[in-house]
């Protein structure tokens, strides 16, 4: 796609001879790193172009090599010899015993009595062995109510009720002052085993208390291993231990083990906040380390969808934390393949011998001791393939981030002034040229983004979910071609009388002053996360001052353009795994994300800003290459194969493989519906399945398998009612706008609900204070309504103010343990001035939804039949519900 006047320019064995004379009648050289800011003249010199063929290779291989070590490092769990101070094997034996109990949801006889009493059968056995030792060791079972406001999922309000805490203090014969904190949780949701979440990180604990126990030199501190038993529930049992428990207030920093995933490597994703000491001591200390604050900056940003523990002791309990999670495989995060046959015993092995590294560290520090002299700033910190960690404070950062900005600005400074560069003739081209890269990255992203449309209109949504590489075979190919066209066209049309090596210097010079303008924004905003584009200033600068010689004299030659790759090799590699988080992240999440976030925008975006930032510093060869009409051919040819494959369906989404399930989640409820009116009468009642989809394409592919199951029973919203009249077990009906309603017979559990209006009292500010006593199962949603004009002022949940109106809605989660009270509550409301006539009667509408997680109340036969029906690619998660209306 080369214009003529190039190809006359062009030698065909790749060497220009370029002869132009100056004003004076002399020649010049090419000199100035061959930019000499006049693109009219032609000098005499021989410089190389690359070949197309070969420039492909090089950059292929380059990416194929740096990908290939970025899994290489993923699969290396551990690296070296393990010290022997943990056992894994003892650890598995540990994880395997809690998952063989079944699922284990918050109340059920499995979490409660079985699981309790399997950690505390193995903790008096770690008392027992080490009683003539060097420590003591306490045990306490906790079964704390409480309640608090979260802004999680939109914001809602939580009551818990004697759920189960089980906290291990071990600290020196002599006692304790100072005390670390970890942290797991044994519970899990309905109709998973949660071998990864969380059951491995209590058998972990278990082990690192048996080895801290038996160490035979004395801990300088204490430390408190918290087995919690209500953290599914929106961490509930950790609320209780940090504001309840008494040996809360002499815990000084915690180490929380979570998981997003199953298995692999658990990544340091949080620390702090603030408290670098933190960080400093994960750095010396652990053996395996795997970090990045890149993901901290990304999960406090709310982007992903999930909570921990860490928030709990960070906001409720004002102390500072290391967060780890095993983050991959997320596509069976929350299901029933969650087992523990999937998690490595290296993966034990590593975070048993991190947790153990990393306690033992600070357990001798004095900083432990008064934490709050080393708690301002904060700290810059990754690892590299986890070989090694690299950390320094922020403000260190902030001077480094400064200094390689400014070197690029001297840099292209000094280009500016060279002779021949009069009248700002250089930093007109470098503007011009930043502005075509710049216009580049915008069509080529829309254009991707139609491509995204057009899959998603012919329903092929997800088509990546089970074949992720396919997706950058389309959005991938897509953006690489339409980003080279651009540019190639800009080279013959735009740039037609400019030397093909100094448009390649130039463009290169664009790409650093674009990567330098992200380091000053980031550095300016003071996200840590801003070293990322540091790494990429630095080194392809310093590269291209050491090659600065080699390609005056020879060009683009095959010397020059390896050097360059190699020089590009450790930023890249860096940023190639960050990239792998992204979608090791993101691609399973588009799984659960509810049916109103269209996930191929977001996977053709995610690919499309990766194919952008990784071609950066390739831009030039773009330039430097004498034709790039194969390379469009080809990728051409990928785009069109891929997108033959994926609209006639031979890419479907989900799998039932049994080595690599690539599972659709669908949460079926048998519920029955009762509304009554202001007189206390039943207005209407329904019964049904209740069936959501929790991803994008909806119940497209499950018709076919259960014809009954269409879009003539989708639901729709009713205003009037608290969350549309259906029973949500949380509040995410902003996620899940399309649900489908299958008729069925009548719900009748064992244990129905007893909802009853204890009290109505006028008060003499003007209010309506209203109190409820509520006795069913151990999961139940509360919804209140307050009517137009109406507004609740206070009530018994949290501080007493009623905090995230959803909509004019307000949402209360309720979890209970065993043999717990009757819950009451009040609240106080005030009338409204002016009835709405055209609203619903009275001044509030309240609702309460049970959920029958276990137990023989958990099934109907209308539930097994269907059940029985769903193809093996699909995970359904079920259970019975009510739903009862009040109007007051």
């Amino acid at each position: 796609m080369e214009s003529d006047t190039t190809f006359r320019r062009i030698k065909p064995f790749g060497t220009q001879n370029y002869v132009a004379q100056n004003d004076d009648g002399s020649r010049d050289r090419g000199e100035n790193n061959g930019y000499n800011g006049n693109p009219k003249r032609k000098p005499e010199v021989s410089l190389y172009l690359l070949r197309e063929g070969l420039a492909a290779s090089l950059v292929s291989v380059f990416i194929l090599v740096l990908w290939g070590l970025v899994h290489l490092s993923l699969q290396q769990l551990i690296i070296g010899k393990p010290s022997g101070d943990f056992n894994a094997l003892r650890a598995r034996r540990h994880l395997e015993k809690i998952t063989s109990v079944g699922t284990r949801p918050v109340g059920s006889h499995e979490n409660e009595v079985l699981t309790v009493g399997y950690l505390l059968e193995q903790i008096e056995k770690i008392r027992v062995e080490t009683a003539a030792g060097s420590h003591k060791l306490t045990v306490d079972v906790q079964r704390p109510t409480g309640t608090f406001s979260i802004d999680f999922l939109g914001g809602f309000t939580s009551f818990y009720d004697r759920v189960t805490n089980i906290a291990v203090r071990l600290e020196p014969k002599g006692g304790s002052q100072h005390f670390m904190l970890a942290n797991c949780h044994f519970d899990t949701v309905a109709n998973s085993p949660g071998a990864s979440d969380d059951a491995v990180s209590c058998a972990v604990m278990l082990e690192v208390l048996h080895s801290l126990a038996n160490q035979s030199s004395p801990l300088h501190h204490g430390v408190v291993f918290l087995f919690n038993g209500a953290e599914e529930n929106i961490l509930q049992a950790s609320h209780g231990f940090i504001t309840q428990h008494p040996w809360a207030k002499q815990v000084r920093a915690f180490i929380n083990l979570e998981a997003a995933g199953v298995g692999g490597k658990e990544v340091v994703f949080q620390t702090g906040p603030e408290n670098p000491w933190l960080v400093q001591a994960y750095v010396q200390a652990a053996k395996h380390p795997f970090a990045s604050v890149v993901g901290q900056e990304v999960f406090q940003s709310g982007i992903i969808p999930s909570d921990t523990d860490f928030r709990i002791y960070r906001d409720f309990g004002n102390i500072p934390g290391i967060d780890l999670a095993f983050i991959e495989n997320g596509f069976i995060y929350h299901t029933k393949y969650d087992t523990a046959d999937r998690i490595l015993t290296d993966s034990i092995q590593r975070a048993g011998d991190n947790i153990l590294a990393v306690l033992r560290y600070l357990l001798t520090s004095d900083k432990l001791a008064d934490s709050s002299e080393y708690r301002h700033g904060n700290m810059v910190f990754y690892d590299l393939l986890g070989v090694f960690m690299v950390a320094y404070p922020a403000r260190v950062g902030t001077i480094l981030n400064y200094m390689v900005a400014t070197a690029t600005f001297l840099y292209l400074a000094k280009k500016a002034s060279l002779p021949g560069n009069g009248g700002g003739r250089y930093v007109r081209d470098l503007a011009c040229a930043t502005g075509v890269a710049v216009l580049s990255w915008f069509v080529t992203l829309l254009s991707v983004l139609i491509v995204a449309l057009l899959v998603t209109l012919l329903g092929r949504s997800m088509f990546w979910y089970n074949h992720f590489y396919a997706s950058i075979c389309l959005y991938g190919a897509a953006a690489t071609g339409k980003m080279i066209l651009i540019h190639t066209l800009a080279k013959n049309l735009y740039y037609g009388g400019v030397r093909l090596v100094e448009l390649g210097d130039l463009f290169f010079d664009v790409s650093l002053l674009l990567w330098c303008c992200s380091l000053v924004l980031l550095t300016q905003q003071g996200l840590c996360s801003a070293y990322v584009p540091m790494l990429m200033v630095a080194f392809p600068l310093a590269t291209k001052l050491f090659l600065a010689k080699e390609f005056k004299n020879r060009g683009a030659s095959v010397k020059y353009s390896v050097l360059y790759l190699l020089g590009l090799t450790l930023p890249y590699v860096h940023f190639m795994f960050l990239i792998w988080v992204v979608f090791e992240i993101f691609t399973p999440i588009m799984g659960r994300s509810g049916t109103e976030i269209p996930p191929e925008v977001v996977m053709a975006t995610l690919v499309t800003l990766a194919t952008l930032f990784l071609s950066s510093f390739f831009l030039h060869f773009i330039y430097l290459a004498r034709s790039t009409k194969w390379i469009l051919a080809g990728l051409a040819s990928v785009f069109v194969f891929t997108f033959l494959m994926m609209s006639c369906g031979f890419l479907f989404p989900y799998s039932a493989n049994p080595d690599s399930p690539r599972p659709k989640r669908v949460f079926l409820q048998h519920t029955t519906r009762t509304f009554h009116n202001l007189q206390g009468q039943v207005e209407s009642q329904d019964s049904g399945l209740w069936i959501n989809s929790f991803d994008y394409t909806g119940i497209q592919h499950i018709t076919p398998h259960i014809p009954e199951v269409n879009d003539s029973i989708r639901t729709s919203c009713r205003e009037d009612r608290p969350f549309c009249g259906y029973p949500w077990f949380l509040p995410v009906k902003f996620l899940s706008k399309k649900n489908w309603y299958l008729p069925a017979p009548e719900v009748s559990p064992s244990s129905p609900v007893e909802f009853s209006l204890l009290s109505r009292e006028e008060t003499s500010w003007g209010t309506t204070k209203m109190t409820f006593s509520v006795k069913g199962p151990s999961h139940m949603s509360l919804y209140l309504m307050p009517h137009r004009g109406a507004g609740l002022s206070t009530w018994s949940f949290g501080d007493g103010t009623p905090q995230f109106d959803l909509s004019g809605e307000y949402f209360v989660f309720y979890s209970r343990g065993l043999d717990a009270p009757t819950w009451t509550f009040w609240f106080e409301i005030q009338p409204p001035r002016d009835p709405d006539p055209s609203g619903p009667e009275g001044m509030i509408s309240v609702a309460i939804s049970t959920h029958y997680f276990f137990g023989l109340d958990s099934r109907t036969a209308q539930l097994e039949e269907i059940l029985r029906r769903f193809p093996t690619w699909a995970f359904t998660s079920s259970w019975v519900s009510t739903y009862d209306m009040y109007r007051y």
